[in-house]
């Protein structure tokens, strides 16, 4: 393989392995609730036991066909479990019950919106191959040496062995990290709104394993493919897309040659190193599964699970730009979660401009939130307050500076803006003769400025404003000030 460093095109694909947040596990009763106690949550058909019978959760199907049809995907009527073998201690079976090649769902696609660093937005289809129902393994944890027996040892928790999954796997559609990284949180975002899962990233609710080649140029053969595993962060995913990138393109104008493997980011030393050498699907010895029956979706089942839908994020920000006028920026912020985009659509419902509400929302608001760790639907603040307030704005009661001045209040508590404004005096003083007066007297105490203005310094209307927003404390209303400030400077 030869050719310049620019002609390279890397061909990505992602494996995202979602948990389904269905209360008991795929095929048994036992809990899924995370962070209890080591193997607190087992029994023996987590355990494999003899004599055991595994029962599909019919939830779990419910998550996944709903799903696959946000995904754009086609859902089968006629589907299976298959075994997939393989020996490793977190699986405590020795084996997983997967789907092989009767998928729930196949052929679907995705809107992604890719943002990079110096370059346009643009929208970008991603194809989606399938997506199919598994269980989980367990979690080993590596302790170490121990220092009685010299040798390493390692732990294992089966609390997540059998928690039900739902693998999407792309097409190799991405060409770059960032794009990679899009997809990911897309997918993540589709699933929260759907509430089939939390996507909590750091409690491995969200995990994606990165395909990875490099090909000199579009229409060349696919190069070998590396594996990157168990990726939990986007921007790992970025990283380790761009590293390994890299590291081929440099294997191949050296003249090396690259093995399929799969390979580990290391975020400590920002760079992947190998693990294993890749299995193919013969490796596996896939089988149907004999004591779990065909599954069947009616057409009945599939309506009604579809007309259960909600709006989805790539549906809002095209309603948000095109009905609400906001830039494809706002509307990308509004939607990332559910939460806020909801908080949002209450305030606009109560006649408040779009834009103004975008601004505070995606503003000082979702600061609190974030700092606080807060979702918008604990917000003591709630929609129609926030309406209140910038309707005040609107309506000259009060000034931006003011409505900021009783904001924090007004996250921590809550509470109506009108009374607060009421009950400090920080009402807008919009009275012409009150103003009027106000304004000879900073026009009396700045006699050289008036006359430096009236010679020509036009500049000096904004000291002027300045003197008199601080000596009525912010509350003068702004445009009546300037048309009286204008007029007696001119005089």
């Amino acid at each position: 393989m030869s050719g310049s460093k620019k002609a390279w095109e890397p061909v990505i694909g992602l494996e995202t392995h979602v948990q389904l947040g269905t209360d008991s596990k795929i095929f048994t009763s036992a809990s899924t609730i995370f962070g209890d106690d080591p193997n607190t949550h087992i029994d023996p058909i987590v355990c494999g036991l003899p004599g055991t019978l595994p029962v599909l959760n019919a939830k779990v199907l419910e998550f996944a066909v709903k799903a696959a049809m946000a995904l754009n995907l086609h859902i089968a009527e006629h589907s299976k479990f298959d075994r997939k073998q393989y020996f490793y201690p977190d699986l405590p079976k020795n084996y997983q019950i997967s789907q092989f090649d009767e998928p729930i769902a196949e052929d679907g696609w995705i809107e992604v919106e890719v943002a990079e660093k110096g370059k346009e937005t643009y929208l970008k289809r991603i194809g989606i191959e399938r997506l199919h129902m598994e269980e989980d393994a367990g979690k080993l944890v590596h302790a170490g040496s121990d220092r009685l027996a010299g040798s390493t040892y390692s732990l294992v928790d089966y609390n997540r062995a059998g928690v039900a999954l739902a693998e999407i796997v792309s097409k190799p559609d991405l060409r770059s990290g960032r794009e990679a990284a899009e997809y990911a949180s897309e997918v993540r975002r589709i699933m929260r709104y759907l509430g089939v899962s939390d996507g909590n990233m750091q409690e491995g609710s969200l995990r994606c394993d990165v395909n990875i080649s490099v090909r000199p140029g579009p229409n060349a053969p696919f190069g070998t493919k590396v594996e990157i595993k168990n990726m939990n962060s986007f921007s790992a995913i970025q990283k380790a897309c761009e590293y390994e990138i890299q590291r081929q393109i440099k294997a191949y104008e050296a003249g090396e040659s690259i093995k399929q493997e799969t390979r580990l980011w290391d975020e400590s030393k920002q760079l992947t190193k190998s693990m294993r050498s890749k299995e193919g699907s013969s490796d596996y010895r896939y089988f149907p599964d004999p004591d779990l029956g065909p599954i069947e979706v009616s057409k009945e089942l599939r309506d009604s699970w579809y007309a259960e839908l909600p709006e989805l994020p790539a549906a809002k920000r095209h309603r948000y730009a095109n009905e609400l006028g906001l830039s494809p920026y706002d509307a990308r912020v509004l939607t990332d979660e559910l939460s806020m985009a909801t908080y949002f659509e209450s305030v606009v419902a109560k006649g408040v401009e779009a834009k103004a509400a975008s601004n505070w929302i995606t503003g000082d608001i979702a600061a609190h939130v974030n700092a606080n760790r807060l979702s918008y639907s604990q917000l003591p603040f709630q929609p129609e307050q926030l309406a209140e307030m910038l309707q005040m704005i609107q309506d000259g009661k009060i000034s931006g500076k003011i409505a900021k001045e009783i904001l924090p209040q007004l996250l921590k508590q809550g509470g109506s803006p009108n009374a607060i404004v009421d009950e400090l005096g920080l009402g807008m003083i919009s009275d012409i003769e009150t103003l009027s007066g106000i304004v000879d007297k900073v026009l009396s105490a700045h006699p050289d400025e008036v006359l430096a203005f009236r010679g020509g310094k036009k500049k000096l209307q904004g000291f002027f404003v300045g003197q008199l927003m601080k000596e009525t404390g912010g509350k003068a209303d702004p445009k009546l000030a300037n048309q009286i400030l204008s007029k007696k400077l001119q005089a």
